[in-house]
């Protein structure tokens, strides 16, 4: 449910800020009104309405999400892991070794290194 208020809430941010920013500002009638182009897609009064009544929508919606997280970032679910006591941990011994030792001794190293692949006298990624 988190998760799924979460995108939701992100969509709503990428819609209230493409709203916005199709409203024209304030004094963009006067601009049209002195030769200016008038952008009427919606009618002459629609743009404002339409586009005002979606951004108080969006923006409420907006709100309403944001209250939401906030509330459940602070209130958790309780864990699945929550009122569950943990076995306190046993230590075991290694069994004794051929050598007599407990525990053993590392396995020896190798005296030599392994030898590398013989190639032909050519090297990886060239031609003859």
């Amino acid at each position: 449910m988190f998760i799924l208020v979460t995108v939701i809430h992100v969509v709503i941010c990428f819609l209230l800020i493409m709203i916005v920013l199709l409203q024209s500002g304030r004094g963009a009638d006067m601009g049209a009104a002195f030769g200016g182009s008038s952008q009427t897609i919606f009618g002459s009064s629609g743009p404002t309405t339409f586009l005002g009544k979606m951004t108080t929508i969006i923006a409420t919606v907006f709100m309403l999400t944001s209250l939401w997280l906030a509330y459940f970032a602070v209130h958790k679910a309780p864990s699945v892991m929550e009122g569950i006591v943990v076995p306190p941990a046993v230590e075991q011994t290694l069994p004794p070794s051929e050598s007599g030792k407990e525990g053993g001794t590392p396995a020896a190293a190798p005296v030599q290194p392994a030898k590398p692949a013989e190639t032909g006298g050519v090297n990886p990624g060239e031609t003859k």
